[in-house]
């Protein structure tokens, strides 16, 4: 049986571990931005033009899917509470601002880390198990450069395209329903649509996004180069990839609707009110 003075000790060590591991990940992160701005390394139609059809044309069917249910989905939630109260024309409105500014950028996130970040991490996790990370470095190739920026932008670049694909399946998906399936007015749904959802809304779900790509590609990545020997070690770190990206959109998140909410706050004109 451990003593207290062992139980502290394991503690102590698996902090120690714990901040050893993201300094690491940090000095990954420096290597990965500093090899962005060479690009001879990685902007090559094999390279980068590979992983942008890998990221981003193989993802759109399953984001439509998904975008287009979720639209429906709230809309049949939603219409009879709404209808209650006589406000369902109203409901487009909410089910499309939704869409926009939250649901869209985090389920495209959430699925562009279980379908492209998990399958990065398998990739490069394998490459490093089978020590092609270490023939590339004899060879004098840098493997960051070569392997892990061309995914990094990739996954940066495309997905806020794969977003917009999401938001438009999820705003016809509840278009369909409440308007085809429950006979609502759908020149009242557009035009309160047209009131809740602005040109900032869009905008804040695509600020959302960028951040997003850029931390599944640099955890994806960095679970592959960092995994454990053997097939075992190589499903750990694809399943940690996902735990630990989807941990961080939950985290970006909340950061990110605090910080652009203020920033929508001020612009909307609430320094002056508050002083006034």
């Amino acid at each position: 049986m451990l003593s207290i003075a062992d139980a502290i000790a394991a503690l102590g060590n698996t902090i120690l571990v714990k901040i050893g591991e993201f300094g690491e990940f940090i000095r990954f992160m420096c290597q990965t931005f500093a090899g962005v701005l060479h690009p001879r390394s990685w902007l090559r139609r094999d390279r980068l033009g590979r992983q942008l059809f890998f990221v981003g044309t193989t993802s759109v069917p399953v984001l439509a899917l998904t975008g287009g249910f979720i639209g429906m989905i709230l809309a049949f939630e939603g219409y009879r509470q709404f209808q209650s109260i006589g406000q369902e024309s109203r409901l487009g409105g909410v089910i499309n601002l939704s869409v926009v500014k939250n649901i869209g950028p985090v389920l495209t996130a959430v699925m562009l880390a279980g379908r492209v970040g998990c399958s990065l991490t398998a990739e490069l996790g394998s490459m490093k198990v089978t020590e092609q990370l270490d023939a590339m470095r004899a060879m004098g190739s840098d493997p960051i450069r070569v392997l892990v920026v061309p995914r990094f932008l990739a996954c940066t670049i495309m997905i806020p395209f794969l977003m917009i694909v999401s938001i438009v399946c999820g705003v016809l998906g509840g278009w369909l329903i409440t308007t085809r399936f429950y006979d609502a007015d759908p020149n009242l749904y557009i035009r309160f649509s047209q009131e809740f959802v602005g040109w900032y809304d869009l905008m804040n779900g695509l600020v959302k996004t960028i951040f997003y790509g850029m931390g599944i590609g640099l955890i994806s990545c960095w679970k592959g180069f960092s995994c454990r020997p053997g097939a075992e070690g190589v499903g750990e770190a694809t399943t940690n990839s996902f735990v630990t990206c989807f941990i961080t959109i939950i985290i970006m998140t909340l950061v990110l609707a605090k910080l652009l909410n203020d920033i929508d706050f001020l612009r909307e004109g609430g320094v002056k009110s508050v002083f006034t």
